[in-house]
């Protein structure tokens, strides 16, 4: 099945929707949802009729390779990708052209006015993007993919695991456990946070090391090869002493922490059925974890999107006023941050189907499972 024709059919209807003869889509995302290129310095042109994807001549292998059959526009050496565009648009015949406000700068936009001053311009934030929003049967086999990637080389990472490793050491790790398990690479920087650190929810690494706290945060994600994941644990190092002694408060701190969030997670979980508003999915979690006496130390929203990009619509947030649909894909990862004692992030990715929700990750989330022995 053509999913990238079955896009381009769903977009087309925009042009009788807006009034508009030809679409622009250049941000390179876009263009691989619609094509399934991967390449980037390339315009889309789509018109009820026909489709031209305008490259240069470093791609010419690649796109045959891509997409078969798509027809191809090289421009010259001596050519900028907006000359070119300005002068197959001219050629075309046609009025008005809708074109992506968001990818598109405002010299390049000038330039373009300059080069087919006779056309109509017409700006438009997120015409694809709704699109992605809901994703199709190839997306879906293609996100699980990248999960089992991530939980794969999140096992062995685990399993490794030792006292004197260090938070960038283990960044290290996961970007070559994730490559040795079939994927292309991580889906963003992993976030490895050990102790107090963990009250920062976009820690960076630092040489700080497993053993001098009584917990290490990790946020994760798989590319394989182009879809995202998203996951997030927390590890609790049983050492010696570990919950013994002053530390034993610890552990039990620890214990209602992370209880308290869990139990946000599945309140969210629970919550989830389309026609659901984002917005209450995030109510549901957040108002768990301020029934706690929490409220404050949970400032981020619920969750996002993820697929092509791994941030994405929808956003569940406090003021999020999506419908959910079936086919949306999204993390729960609610979380509590206290200065400086620690952080708690529970993340999992989820599927919304026709009869509620799916949870596409697998690795345990609760407290015992979460102690380790490096």
């Amino acid at each position: 099945m053509d999913y990238a024709a079955q896009r381009r059919q769903r977009l087309i209807r925009t042009l009788t929707e807006e009034d508009i003869d030809v679409l622009m889509i250049g941000n390179p995302v876009n263009v691989t949802y619609l094509t399934g290129f991967t390449g980037d310095s390339t315009v889309l042109l789509l018109t009820r009729e026909r489709l031209l994807l305008v490259s240069d001549s470093r791609y010419a292998v690649q796109l045959s390779e891509e997409c078969p059959g798509l027809p191809v526009h090289l421009r010259t050496a001596a050519q900028k990708l907006p000359e070119a565009v300005g002068q197959i648009l001219n050629g075309l015949g046609v009025r008005t052209v809708g074109f992506e406000s968001g990818a598109v700068t405002v010299a390049e936009y000038e330039q373009l006015r300059q080069l087919a001053p006779s056309l109509n311009w017409k700006p438009g934030v997120d015409r694809v993007e709704k699109l992605r929003v809901v994703k199709d049967a190839d997306e879906l086999v293609q996100i699980r993919k990248a999960i089992d990637v991530a939980e794969r080389a999140f096992t062995v990472i685990r399993a490794l695991l030792r006292p004197e490793d260090t938070e960038k050491e283990l960044c290290d790790s996961l970007e070559y456990y994730i490559r040795r398990a079939g994927g292309s690479g991580t889906a963003f920087p992993p976030i490895v946070a050990v102790g107090e650190r963990a009250a920062l929810p976009h820690a960076p690494p630092t040489d700080r090391r497993v053993a001098s706290g009584q917990l290490l945060l990790v946020d994760w994600g798989a590319s394989a090869p182009l879809y995202k994941s998203d996951l997030t644990r927390v590890l609790i190092p049983r050492t010696t002493s570990a919950f013994a002694g002053d530390n034993a408060a610890m552990a039990d701190k620890l214990r209602e922490v992370y209880s308290v969030v869990l139990r946000a997670q599945e309140a969210a979980f629970r919550a989830i059925r389309p026609g659901a508003l984002t917005r209450d999915i995030d109510s549901a979690a957040r108002s768990s974890i301020a029934e706690a006496g929490y409220g404050e130390y949970f400032g981020h929203g619920l969750g996002h999107g993820f697929g092509l990009q791994i941030h994405e619509a929808p956003w569940l947030r406090p003021n999020g006023d999506m419908l959910v649909e079936p086919g949306m894909v999204f993390t729960l990862e609610p979380g509590i941050y206290l200065p400086g004692w620690g952080g708690v992030r529970i993340e999992d990715d989820v599927l919304v189907t026709p009869d509620g929700v799916e949870r596409l990750t697998h690795l345990p989330r609760d407290f015992d499972a979460m102690v380790v022995a490096p």
